[in-house]
């Protein structure tokens, strides 16, 4: 019945030590094996996003920067891209400056910065992706960039949400994709778009298409998706609006999912 499905990497695929089990990659493989087209959705740049990606040993295109761009994995061929509108991208420039706010620029897949601080830092680390320092952003902002992210302190962030909701309305996409994040893309930059793009690309509709994930900046594609999954460990707001809810990122949530409605199998939890 399912001909896609489309994974989130963080807290969905990854387990909290940051790797795939070896029982999803073989869930997965045997998924692709049945004809089924796998792919991975994340808010992740994809240097880092294909770091994960090459886990799971399948050479396919994957979704990052929240669905701004897709680009397949070995020879990396765009086939989707959006880009943040020059005017916002002054715009939140602007704001950010007045404000001393942290932000970070995405241009051709590099990481820029103002600064080397604890932000960028920390950062990096998760990512496992280098910055670029540019302490006058101003000098790259004439340059498209794929998204632009502010780190922060969790409630400073939801303010910082709503405040620039209202200022920019319908130009732009904004969401949170952990609680110190909060990103800004095109208004077709969402996992949402990216998947009916690629349910296009390989020639399947989205009633055909199963989508995983666990923070709110998935619920795009879940609510697009005819199987749309949250995870054991998602906010329950998204558990609301998901058709099923499986278990968690440490129990082989992904696992599960593949195991019941792709390959039919009972399911059988290890002990």
């Amino acid at each position: 019945m399912y001909k896609m499905i489309a994974i989130d990497i963080d807290d969905t695929l990854l387990t909290d030590d940051l790797v795939v089990t070896p029982g999803t990659k073989a869930a997965l493989a045997e998924a692709v094996a049945s004809g089924v087209f796998v792919t991975l959705a994340t808010g992740r740049m994809f240097p880092s996003a294909k770091k994960i990606a090459m886990q799971t040993e399948l050479n396919v295109p994957i979704i990052t920067y929240q669905g701004s761009l897709v680009k397949t994995l070995m020879d990396e061929q765009v086939l989707y891209e959006r880009k943040v509108p020059q005017d916002v991208a002054e715009e939140l420039l602007a704001f950010c400056r007045e404000r001393g706010l942290h932000l970070q620029l995405y241009i051709d897949d590099v990481l820029y910065v103002a600064e080397d601080n604890e932000k960028s830092r920390d950062y990096a680390g998760l990512s496992k992706i280098p910055f670029v320092v540019e302490p006058d952003l101003g000098k790259l902002i004439g340059r498209p960039s794929t998204k632009m992210l502010i780190i922060d302190e969790p409630a400073v962030l939801d303010e910082l949400k709503t405040e620039l909701g209202g200022l920019f309305g319908d130009r732009v996409h904004i969401t949170k994709s952990k609680p110190h994040y909060l990103e800004f893309m095109h208004k077709e930059g969402t996992k949402g778009h990216a998947i009916a793009f690629m349910a296009q690309h390989i020639g399947c509709s989205l009633d055909e298409v199963i989508a995983i994930g666990d923070s709110w900046n998935d619920h795009e594609m879940i609510e697009v998706a005819g199987l749309g999954v949250a995870m054991g460990n998602a906010l329950p707001r998204l558990k609301e609006i998901a058709d099923y809810v499986t278990v968690s990122n440490n129990e082989e949530g992904v696992r599960r999912v593949i195991e019941k409605f792709v390959l039919n199998k009972e399911i059988v939890l290890d002990k």
